[in-house]
């Protein structure tokens, strides 16, 4: 059994320790058959993905011959692998990876249960969010993004991550741990200044902490960073949660025993 990891830098691990993809193009070609999730990737976008636009004259035979040394590394990792876990379809080549084997795949799994999980199991949200958060190294294949194919996942897989961020935010303040929350929920500011979830969150954070200036004065350099820089107002939810505090709401105080914050 191998272990793929690219939430950071691309690793591959076996039992007995990590092993090494070498080279630039066989570190794309793997990430760009991981990213595809089982599903086949057409020879013309690996090669595309490989080389961009310095394509080798013999973009098939190179295609194949780097295809072929990938299966020799792997079969040189698994010996007792029945047959080669890269296989041609024609559609494509496809690698196949088996549940629990990519960091990725078992991330975004997380996240998807977490947002079906019941807003009373605070507790068990969070600590499920905070190991899978865990998971992550670094930005997605260590700042090697490869071509589009890689890019585009990386770029989903980051979404992701930042929404298994809110939600785990929104377990620890049910659970009413807003001071302990308060400097993780500043840095999510900072890294997305535009994302208004994690306004809110930091907004609601400060109130419940005793802050209640410094939380309407991050609504305030919100507000005016989204006319500068996009031209638009806060929306209802983040305009609701600056009603709230002026007004001393006492939703905004909440606990383990209370569901997700309503605002009216």
């Amino acid at each position: 059994m191998l272990k793929f990891s690219i939430l950071g830098a691309l690793q591959v691990r076996t039992v007995s320790g990590p092993a090494e993809i070498s080279g630039d193009l066989q570190r794309t070609l793997v990430q760009t058959l991981l990213v595809s999730e089982g599903q086949p990737v057409s020879g013309e976008s690996l090669v595309e993905e490989m080389w961009g636009e310095s394509v080798p004259d013999n973009q098939a035979n190179a295609l194949q011959a780097h295809v072929s040394r990938l299966r020799r590394k792997l079969k040189a990792l698994e010996p007792g692998r029945p047959v080669s876990r890269v296989t041609i379809h024609p559609s494509g080549y496809r690698l196949t990876v088996d549940e629990g084997e990519m960091d990725a795949a078992e991330f975004v799994r997380t996240v998807r249960e977490a947002e079906s999980a019941s807003p009373y199991d605070a507790e068990g949200t969070a600590r499920m969010l905070g190991q899978a958060l865990a998971l992550w190294r670094g930005p997605v294949f260590g700042g090697f993004p490869g071509g589009t194919l890689c890019q585009l996942a990386g770029a989903r897989y980051e979404e992701y991550r930042m929404r298994a961020m809110e939600l785990r935010f929104d377990a620890e303040l049910r659970l009413g741990q807003h001071a302990a929350v308060l400097a993780e929920l500043a840095e999510a500011h900072t890294h997305y200044p535009l994302r208004e979830r994690f306004c809110e969150q930091l907004m609601i954070a400060l109130y419940c902490s005793g802050r209640q200036a410094d939380a309407l004065d991050v609504f305030r350099r919100m507000r005016r960073q989204l006319d500068e820089e996009l031209g638009i107002q806060p929306s209802p939810a983040l305009r609701r949660v600056e009603s709230a505090i002026l007004r001393h709401d006492p939703a905004l105080v909440r606990d383990a025993r209370s569901t997700l914050l309503q605002i009216a």
